[in-house]
Formats: structure tokens, C-alpha cells, sequence
């Protein structure tokens, strides 16, 4: 059932986007007195599962669903329609139209999905607020949990003051922001320092440990206790570890690096069963471990064992436009960080790039309307940007050849319109199974 309510989102937010971009398209070339001949979502290679023409229009739905279209008369697009083109022009073909109404009928699809995107964050900000947990609360500071993080010089109980130079309010924003930082500005011991960030940050974690290089602080509270572990009889789910061989442990990694050092031990400990502290003897084996699974506790959990406040923002339908759009900016600015590094091979964030594996695993198993908008959102902004780069086949490509057209007078012939977007199709195909070679090879190296 899971699966199935995980496909259902992907399915749903990627047509939405598709019907929408297209739609983008769709409205100005009508609004120009353009003939659309088809509109589609995904693609009716050789036949297509449901099609009805109303008017000039053939609607349909493909069976390849690697995206949609609409197919204007009078353009060299996807369809290669050569014979189309060799006719005489009609003045209701998009070739027949002032450069300037094209332009407009190309920049349709981003801008939709620019302006969806941010009426999401709107819609979202007003119906959901702002939960968080602010940086102020992490009273001892961040817990480093992989190896990457302690080789870019961060430190269990740092304070994360200010990365490239902005103040850190959030916690949650940490982690995203340092992945493509330069400097991030730190408290250890009383001390401040600046330390400065790998080029490759994120190729390294990418090859490493597939978890958060840094998180809360939290407890040991016991998840699971396994049936070969010495301590089957011992520990109990829900036990919360207070101490060790007389030492305090208010957090997890206290307990991890006491155990290391207590390898092939019988220890004391004091732990928090049922809100009464009982002391217990746990055998600790040879790797330092005491066969048990810790962890499972969510923000709520830990605000509720009093660790953290989790702070909530309300907006009312008012405040709510100006805190969308600001969250809208961020992520559009953040997307673009990130297409900037995975177009400079020196990150190794080309390594990273997924393709629909990637996108459907976004996804929760469990279906929840708030998660759905804001991953929808930022499919969005993400479709909208990939569109707007300047290679042929895309909007970006036809916008390219548009402006120049403008701007010089002068329009580019048809012949080597079909060149370049024939060079277009050819760099989409190789991106696309480049993107999606990348999610099988992590597919296969993760087993």
C-alpha cells in the first residue's frame, strides 16, 4: 500500500506540472490567434492511451511519461515537422507571428510554474504556518554524526553562528545552507572561529555515510533491542540511558564515546524506564556496542521530553503573501546554488544529479497534503529553471534564438533552427540517461 501511495503522489504532482507548464504555453498562443494542434500529457509515441479533438485541438494523454507537449503549427519543435514547414507560411503558425508574441508564447510554461510555486508557498504559509526549531535552542551545540563533518573541521557541541556571513536562525536551514557554503562561522568552548568549506562538500558525502552529517543532540533512548544482544534481558524499548559508569549522559554521543571507551565491559547505568530511574548492568561487546538500536525520536519527542522548544508561525491570509513569497525566493536562489555547483565539475555535485528514481523517492509512503504541496513546489521551481537554460529543445534554447532575433533584426533561418534543435534533442537524451544512470549506479552500489 505504500508503494502505491508513493507512485500516486508522483504521478499526481508531475501531471499537474506538466498540464500546467503546457498550459503556459497553451493560453498565449490562443490569446495570438495560433493554432495548437495537439496538447498532451506525456508523450503519444506511436499511439496514445486517450485522445478526443475539440476544435483545432487534439487533447490526449501518452504512455510515455517522460513529460507532455503541445504541438503549435508553424514551429520546429519536438515533432520535426519538416513538411509542415516547407509550406508557404499561414497567419495562424507561430513562424508568421511578431518576434515579440512568440517570445511571450515560449516564456508561458516557466512562467507558470514560477507563479504556481509561489502561490504553493503562499497557500502553505497560510494554511500550515512555520514550524521550526530555532538555532538559539541547541544550548551544547550540534552533534557531527559522519566522518565527513569532523574532516571540514566541525565538532560535536559547536554552535553553528553564521554561514558565508548570514546569521543562522533556524536549525533547520543549516544543513541545506552549508552544503554550498564557502565560510561558516562557529562557536567552540567560549571560542569563535571561521572555518572554511571543501569545493567538493558534497561529493564528499555523497561517497560517504548516507545520513545527516550533522543533527540535534538528542538521547539515547532504546528503539530496539536485538535477540543475540547480551543485554536481551537487560534493556527494554523506550529506556532512556541517564548515565554511565557514574558519568551523566543527557545525550547520545556522550553515550557512544563512553562505550568505546568501556569495550568488553560490565558497566553501570542509570536509565529512565517509565519515568522512574532504575540502575542496570549492561555488558558492552568487543565494537563498543550494547546490541540495541537507539534513535526514532522526532522533534515533537524531544520538545516533549523538554530538549528543545519547537517555535510555530502563524500567518494571517495578509501576512501570508509576503512570508510565500520569501520562501519562494529562497528556494529559487538555493536551486540555482545548486545547478551552479553541479555545473562545475571541481564540487562533484554532478554526481548527485537523479532522474525519475530520484524524483519519486522524494515521496513519502504516507500521504500527507503539506509534504505533496511543498515537494510539488519545489518540482516547480526546479522544472521552470531546467526549462529556462538556454539549450535548444527547451524554452530556454527558443528564447535564445527569439532575443537574438530582436535584438539584431535579424531571424535565424529554418534549416538551422532544425540543426540546433536536432543538437537540443540530442543533449536532452544524453542529460536524461546520464540523470537516470546516476539513480540506477546508487541503486545498485547502496545494495
Amino acid at each position: 500500500m505504500e508503494i502505491v501511495i508513493k507512485l500516486g503522489q508522483f504521478l499526481l504532482s508531475l501531471s499537474l506540472l506538466i498540464v500546467l507548464h503546457e498550459f503556459g504555453h497553451f493560453i498565449p498562443a490562443k490569446l495570438f490567434k495560433t493554432k495548437v494542434e495537439k496538447f498532451y500529457l506525456f508523450f503519444d509515441v506511436k499511439f496514445s492511451l486517450l485522445k478526443k479533438k475539440i476544435g483545432e485541438t487534439e487533447y490526449g494523454i501518452g504512455w510515455l511519461p517522460l513529460g507532455g507537449y503541445v504541438k503549435i503549427a508553424g514551429m520546429i519543435d519536438e515533432s520535426m515537422d519538416k513538411e509542415q514547414m516547407a509550406l508557404p507560411p499561414q497567419p495562424w503558425e507561430f513562424r508568421s507571428k511578431p518576434a515579440w508574441q512568440r517570445l511571450i508564447i515560449m516564456l508561458g510554461g516557466v512562467t507558470v510554474n514560477f507563479i504556481l510555486a509561489f502561490i504553493i508557498y503562499i497557500g502553505m504559509a497560510y494554511a500550515y504556518g512555520d514550524q521550526y526549531i530555532a538555532n538559539s535552542e541547541l544550548k551544547d551545540g550540534i552533534w557531527v554524526t559522519t566522518p565527513v563533518g569532523e574532516q571540514i573541521g566541525l565538532k560535536t557541541g559547536d554552535k553553528i553562528l553564521e554561514v558565508d556571513g548570514v546569521k543562522m536562525l533556524k536549525f533547520d536551514d543549516i544543513p541545506g545552507k552549508i552544503l554550498f557554503a564557502k565560510t561558516v562561522l562557529i562557536e567552540r568552548n567560549g571560542q569563535q572561529q571561521t572555518l572554511n568549506m571543501p569545493i567538493d562538500l558534497l561529493d564528499q558525502l555523497m561517497k560517504g555515510e548516507k545520513k545527516p552529517f550533522i543533527n540535534l543532540r538528542m538521547p539515547f533512548m532504546v528503539a530496539e533491542v536485538a535477540d543475540s544482544s547480551a543485554n536481551k534481558a537487560t534493556l527494554k524499548a523506550k529506556d532512556m540511558v541517564l548515565s554511565l559508569d557514574g558519568t551523566p549522559t543527557r545525550y547520545a554521543d556522550q553515550v557512544i564515546e563512553l562505550l568505546k571507551a568501556h569495550k568488553n565491559k560490565t558497566v553501570s547505568a542509570v536509565v529512565l524506564r517509565d519515568n522512574k530511574e532504575e540502575t542496570v548492568s549492561l555488558k558492552v561487546d568487543q565494537n563498543g556496542k550494547l546490541g540495541a538500536f537507539y534513535g526514532g525520536l522526532t522533534p515533537d519527542n524531544l520538545a516533549k521530553l523538554d530538549y528543545f522548544k519547537i517555535s510555530s508561525q502563524h500567518y494571517s491570509f495578509a501576512e501570508s503573501f509576503p512570508a510565500g513569497l520569501h520562501k519562494g525566493k529562497e528556494e529559487v536562489l538555493g536551486y540555482l546554488k545548486q545547478l551552479k555547483a553541479i555545473f562545475n565539475p571541481e564540487t562533484g555535485a554532478y554526481k548527485g544529479v537523479g532522474g525519475f528514481k530520484a524524483i519519486f523517492d522524494i515521496f513519502p509512503q504516507s500521504w500527507s497534503w503539506e509534504i505533496f504541496w511543498g515537494r510539488t513546489a519545489m518540482l516547480s521551481i526546479m522544472l521552470g529553471v531546467m526549462n529556462l537554460l538556454p539549450i535548444p529543445a527547451l524554452d530556454g534554447g527558443h528564447v535564445m534564438f527569439l532575443l537574438y532575433e530582436i535584438i539584431t533584426g535579424r531571424k535565424p533561418s529554418d534549416k538551422f533552427l532544425e540543426h540546433a534543435q536536432i543538437v537540443g534533442i540530442v543533449l536532452l537524451i544524453a542529460l536524461l540517461l546520464f540523470a537516470n544512470g546516476n539513480d540506477i549506479y546508487r541503486a545498485i552500489s547502496s545494495r
